[in-house]
């Protein structure tokens, strides 16, 4: 199975085995350098709160900002950084109904409609997927950057492969190692995770030469903001991030519980409409897109609510996969 079905595949497993939030294709860095395939955010005590608000990504900016749930303040007093920045963050916040504004005298003012709950999310666990260890590319760089970085709670590495011992010597120890099979829907551990250090400083690997790596000290309160960023982008974005094609051969096919996986008849397989689907394609055949709500199907599957008035979910840890 190529890459991007592997990681829908395991999306839908594991949203169908965790009340929490799992997402896909995350920055996990300070430096913008890393980018996890998959994570999984354990709601945390404020985590309905959280629901109340938005069912979109909160700006940093604006969570960072003065803005505060109370007497409403003039919005340009009330960030530490460019005008115009400050001025994209403020439209974005209202618009998605994080501020609300009024007018006085000629100028806008804005609060928090809900204050913003720090502890939304609980632990949060990283996984990269390689389904074929034979070509593994720039995966040991990968998960040594997550070790020594301790961004997450935990670190995984998937896998569709047979894990031998030399792939776990060349995996740090500390990461943890999964044999997924997504024709049967069945996860095997092969390593568990040992706990990263998220509430301690992290190191930052950044340029590797062949005999020695630059690296950067991270501080606690550099990495309590990454992981906040993370977790709200996660929760804002989810990971069904694909569209479907205009093509007849496309349908929308369940997997894990889940509908709506993009199925190609004339390929057998599922795909990835971005970069697998267009008019060169030899058995494309024009017609519209199927109509397929995938946000729906998220307010369905998971603990994300996509109207904040709709009904709250129950909650439970990571550990609760099945």
């Amino acid at each position: 199975m190529r890459e991007f079905a592997f990681e829908l595949a395991l999306c839908a497993h594991l949203e169908d085995r965790f009340d929490g939030i799992v997402s896909r294709q995350l920055g996990a860095s300070s430096s913008h350098t890393r980018v996890i395939d998959v994570a999984c955010i354990e709601p945390g005590p404020g985590f309905d709160d959280r629901t109340r608000i938005t069912p979109e990504t909160i700006p940093d900016a604006a969570i960072e900002s003065r803005v505060g749930a109370g007497e409403a303040r003039y919005w340009k007093d009330c960030f530490d950084c460019h005008p115009d920045h400050a001025r994209g963050v403020t439209d974005r916040a209202i618009e998605i109904g994080f501020f609300e504004s009024e007018r006085r005298g000629g100028r806008e003012y804005v609060r928090q409609v809900a204050r913003y709950p720090d502890d939304w999310f609980g632990r949060i666990v990283g996984i990269e997927n390689k389904p074929d260890l034979g070509t593994p590319g720039n995966l040991e760089n990968q998960l040594r950057t997550d070790a020594s970085l301790g961004l997450f709670d935990e670190a995984i590495l998937a896998t569709a492969s047979h894990v031998t011992g030399a792939h776990l010597n060349r995996i740090p120890e500390a990461i943890g190692v999964w044999r997924f099979d997504p024709e049967t829907e069945t996860r095997e551990i092969v390593r568990e995770p040992t706990p990263l250090a998220p509430t301690e400083p992290g190191l930052e690997p950044l340029d590797r030469g062949a005999t020695q790596t630059d690296v950067r000290v991270v501080s606690v309160a550099e990495k309590t903001r990454t992981r906040r960023r993370l977790a709200e982008r996660a929760y804002g974005k989810g990971w069904r991030t694909y569209g479907f094609p205009s093509c007849e051969k496309i349908e929308p096919r369940a997997y894990a519980g889940t509908n709506g996986l993009p199925f190609c008849r004339w390929k057998d397989r599922f795909v990835h409409p971005a970069a697998e689907c267009a008019v060169s394609c030899p058995g494309h055949d024009p017609a519209d897109p199927p109509d397929v709500d995938l946000e729906s199907e998220r307010d369905h599957r998971s603990p994300w609510v996509r109207d904040p008035d709709g009904q709250r979910r129950r909650q439970a840890g990571l550990d609760r996969f099945g």
